[in-house]
């Protein structure tokens, strides 16, 4: 973690925090606040509330029902501020300056100076997120309260507001980890108090509270718009976002609350895509007695659907009519520093940028709603948003209930506008949603279910149905389900962590052919499939492994679990666990601190990256990712188009192939060729198997297939590989199995991968005796080549230490587990190297030196993958080496040719030292001497 000294913000998120709703008059009130801290022994009780469908008020509304409903706590004299703290971070958070994650009061104070820009204006005290129960006071007065961690709430302060004058604003929020809270998953970091960025804002005596666009891909948009009103009388409202998207309508306001609906038409509208994110960017002005209310927001016009298409008896997503494949990755939303409150705008920016820049168009925010400002972002840049509201711990009572209502209709409210969501999603598998759930010994997911009550499913559908007739311009699922327990949903998704080829391949294939109507799989309480879309929405290797992956070679299981689900029609999309690794999980396409991960596709099929697997139109191998086949040997391949896009539909594409290996460090082409393809219609349909013939000696093969347009453009790319077993490459050489060392000096040394890895920890060397040919084979021994693959190697914590994880860890609540400790954890290539350099000796002399870049793994390890004893259990899996070769000098070759043995000493520094064998790594190669 950086020191505080290392992350102190003068003002942090100074920009304003609604892009979507941002008035002019406003003042920013992050950074230093006074801060007292009170310790709780145990929560407090909160009121209870009798179940209901939906949650009876919204953000200002319930501060203004909790204020009326209960006493108001006293504000204390004379309180004793200790500390100081940076808002808007959880106190528990390093970026806080507090930085104690205890459950407890925090009590926070600040002077503030500060005057509507109109005389006569309301002033509103405005707050992003308080984590859990909240009091505010201006002045001494009370100004109002609310519950509930993620929801966005006001105060009107003007009564107790001081013009030109210092104002004291004090604020007590309490978090005490209580069962009923809708808490998440904030086991990484937790949130506590205010953790969203707060304000003051300026509004006129009429005023809009808040406007909701709904939007038609002919043109057509309705805003509807709450508005306060001081008195009675008329009003102008004007909507300008652009020459071709206004409208103006005079309106007859009631004093009070009022509602008005305003229609109008954008001509040649520009719809909103992940591939073209429009936004109609403007704003809209209430003009009254009271005087003018402006805010700056903004809409894009697309639609949300679920459709059929052809003779299907299945639907697929569609964003604006058409089918699009969704691929998605889970966001936990956690920064190491800040937690679940990003240190600045640009992180928040870069994070959409880094999503898109893997070719992703979805994103899973995980049972959290998102900070405003990363929605803009998403809507700006481009990413589809599937939003989970955050659910509770304890068993679904009736407080329980009522809590996770009122954020439920907080969350939607506040976030319709944002075109990038396209999906709710009310609960993640089941949490909080069994009945004593933590009290009983989990036996399996049979006796689970049985703790998923009849009444409890009720009141999801209940909610499920709430959530439709609030929202019903996108999909909304029930609950993100990992023990098969739908109730009523638009989106038959369900979890699985896999790992292993077959295995992956029979559960898909499972679970698609018993998705269709009727179908009691995946739902639970004799509830059945309707048509619903079929999606995953977690899927990944990380809990697919024994004790967890740890950090590990992604690249191998992600490009065969890819073309799986391309292989079937029916399936529209998945959610990969996860976007950036996070505290007890190493399963990101990026570290948690940001650094990329390499995948090492290019090494293998050139050009290629995890955007090729990503494309809309794909073509599919429907074979393993590797297989063992004889040298010379002719080997079919079967494909699949798989196509999500029309971009292409009645134009001709072409396949190009071709099969090359890389045996001595040079890469050969064998054989390729080239078909032309007919490109129409969505979905998934066979093609013409390839028959390809096999190199004529050992050799790790990849057939690499590209999918070109008829300007020549890759659209996408795809490979398989074979291990080639056969004759022995010429000229002779002489070999020895890399554990069969003559000698050996590190400390540790072990081996992996079935014996065909040796490993040495930190300084050390590793001796052999090599058997040249004899003379009758060979007559005159004119060269020699030492051959071998190497890496450096480096020492975790698990090999010295012989243990995996610590029994204790709570993997799933977000311990903080070191990755060295798992025994799994082979670190996954990536921008920290770990260098070693190796020197070699003949027969005492040195004759090289290597320096070895790295200790990697990735897709480029196929023979450390394709040779794994066990699927649930990795062992250095993915990791290889670099081919190194190193010439015999001729007076050493001279006393070989007499001698015909040679001694091999391979010498390493502090980096340490990996060798690979005949089936490990990147090479077929072991100890090799080249004789000629």
């Amino acid at each position: 973690m950086p020191s505080l000294t290392e992350t102190k913000l003068e003002q942090p998120r100074p920009e304003h925090p609604r892009p979507d709703w941002e008035r002019r008059d406003w003042l920013n009130l992050n950074g230093e606040w006074d801060f007292r801290f009170e310790a709780a022994a145990a929560p407090t009780a909160a009121p209870t509330a009798a179940p209901t469908a939906a949650p009876a008020a919204s953000g200002q509304a319930a501060a203004e029902s909790e204020s009326a409903a209960s006493s108001p706590r006293k504000l204390p004299e004379d309180a004793d501020f200790d500390a100081r703290i940076t808002v808007p971070f959880s106190w528990a958070s390093p970026l806080s300056g507090w930085g104690r994650d205890e459950k407890g009061v925090g009590w926070y104070r600040r002077a503030v100076r500060w005057s509507p820009a109109a005389a006569g204006s309301l002033v509103f005290l405005r707050f992003g997120a308080v984590d859990y129960e909240c009091d505010v006071w201006v002045n001494g007065v009370h100004a109002g309260s609310h519950r509930g961690g993620y929801g966005s709430f006001d105060l009107d302060v003007t009564a107790a507001w001081r013009a030109e004058a210092d104002n004291e604003i004090v604020v007590r929020a309490e978090d005490l980890d209580g069962a009923w809270q809708a808490r998440g998953k904030q086991g990484y970091g937790e949130i506590r108090g205010i953790w969203q960025p707060v304000w003051l804002e300026g509004r006129p005596l009429t005023f809009v509270r808040s406007a909701k666009f709904e939007t038609a891909i002919d043109g057509s948009v309705e805003a509807v718009l709450r508005i306060e009103a001081a008195q009675a009388g008329e009003a102008l409202l004007q909507l300008d976002f652009g020459p071709d998207a206004s409208a103006s309508e005079q309106l007859q306001l009631g004093a009070g609350a009022n509602e008005a609906r305003v229609r109008f038409s954008v001509t040649e509208p520009r719809l909103w895509s992940p591939d073209a994110p429009h936004l109609y960017e403007g704003g809209l002005t209430l003009t009254s007695v009271a005087g003018e209310d402006r805010i700056g927001t903004y809409f894009g016009i697309r639609e949300i659907g679920a459709e059929a298409f052809g003779e299907r008896g299945y639907k697929w997503v569609t964003l604006n009519g058409k089918p699009i494949y969704l691929n998605g990755t889970l966001d936990q939303s956690y920064h190491r520093t800040g937690y679940f409150t990003y240190p600045s705008d640009e992180e928040m920016r870069e994070e959409i940028y880094l999503m898109k820049r893997l070719g992703l168009n979805f994103v899973r925010i995980h049972i959290k709603p998102e900070e405003p400002r990363k929605l803009y972002w998403a809507d700006k840049l481009g990413i589809l948003v599937m939003e989970d509201m955050p659910c509770f711990w304890g068993n679904p009572d009736e407080r329980a209930r009522a809590a996770y209502e009122s954020e439920a209709r907080e969350t939607i409210e506040r976030d319709w506008n944002h075109p990038s969501i396209f999906s709710w999603v009310m609960f993640n598998e089941t949490w909080g949603l069994k009945t004593d759930a933590g009290a009983v010994s989990t036996t399996g997911d049979a006796g689970q279910q049985q703790l998923y009550l009849p009444e409890t499913q009720e009141w999801v559908r209940r909610c499920y149905r709430w959530a439709k007739e609030l929202d019903p311009t996108r999909l909304v699922e029930d609950n993100s389900p990992c023990n098969w327990d739908h109730v009523e949903t638009d989106l038959n998704t369900w979890h699985f962590y896999v790992n292993g080829y077959a295995k992956l391949r029979e559960h898909v294939e499972h679970v698609v052919s018993g998705t269709h109507p009727g179908s009691e799989l995946n739902y639970i309480g004799g509830n059945k499939q309707a048509d619903a879309p079929l999606m995953n929405s977690e899927c990944g290797n990380v809990w697919g492994i024994e004790g967890g992956a740890g950090d590990s070679d992604l690249a191998w299981h992600y490009r065969y679990m890819l073309n799986e689900f391309r292989r079937h029609d029916k399936l529209c999309g998945f959610v990969f666990t996860e976007f950036r690794d996070v505290t007890n999980e190493f399963n990101g396409y990026y570290r948690l601190d940001g650094t990329s991960k390499d995948f090492g596709y290019d090494g293998v099929m050139p050009g290629m990256s995890l955007r090729d697997l990503h494309a809309a139109d794909f073509i599919v191998v429907d074979e393993p990712p590797c297989r063992t086949v004889e040298a010379g040997s002719e080997a079919e391949v079967k494909l699949l188009r798989s196509s999500y896009s029309d971009a292409y539909h009645g134009r001709t594409l072409t396949l190009q192939w071709e099969l090359a290996y890389d045996r001595d460090g040079a890469r050969t082409i064998r054989e390729s060729g080239k078909a032309e393809l007919g490109w129409d219609g969505y979905g998934v349909a066979e093609l013409q198997p390839l028959r390809v013939t096999m190199p004529d000696e050992d050799a790790v093969a990849v057939l690499g297939l590209r999918l070109v347009d008829d300007k020549g453009a890759v659209v996408s790319r795809n490979f398989t590989t074979f291990d080639v077993r056969g004759r022995a490459a010429s000229p002779l050489a002489a070999s020895v199995p890399v554990a069969e060392t003559a000698e050996r000096s590190f400390e540790p040394d072990w081996t992996a991968i079935g014996g065909q890895k040796l490993n040495g920890g930190r300084a050390g060397s590793f001796a052999y005796e090599i058997a040249l040919p004899d003379a009758q084979r060979l007559p005159l021994l004119s060269e020699v080549e030492i051959r071998f693959e190497a890496s450096a190697k480096r020492l975790l914590a698990h090999h010295v230490e012989g243990q995996s994880q610590a029994a204790n860890v709570n993997f799933m609540h977000g311990d903080r587990a070191d990755a060295q400790n798992n025994a799994n954890t082979h670190f996954m290539t990536g921008e920290e190297k770990h260098a070693s350099q190796v020197d070699v000796l003949v027969d005492g002399e040195q004759i090289a030196t290597f320096v070895l870049p790295d200790d990697p793994a990735d897709a480029r390890g196929i023979l450390s993958w394709h040779y794994q004893e066990a699927d649930n259990r990795l062992d250095e899996a993915g990791s290889y080496g670099w081919l190194c070769r190193a010439q015999v000098p001729a007076r050493i070759a001279a006393k070989l040719d007499a001698s015909r043995r040679l001694r091999l000493e391979l010498r390493a520094a502090e980096g340490g030292l990996s060798l690979y064998g005949r089936d490990a790594g990147r090479y077929p190669v072991a100890i090799e001497a080249i004789c000629r």
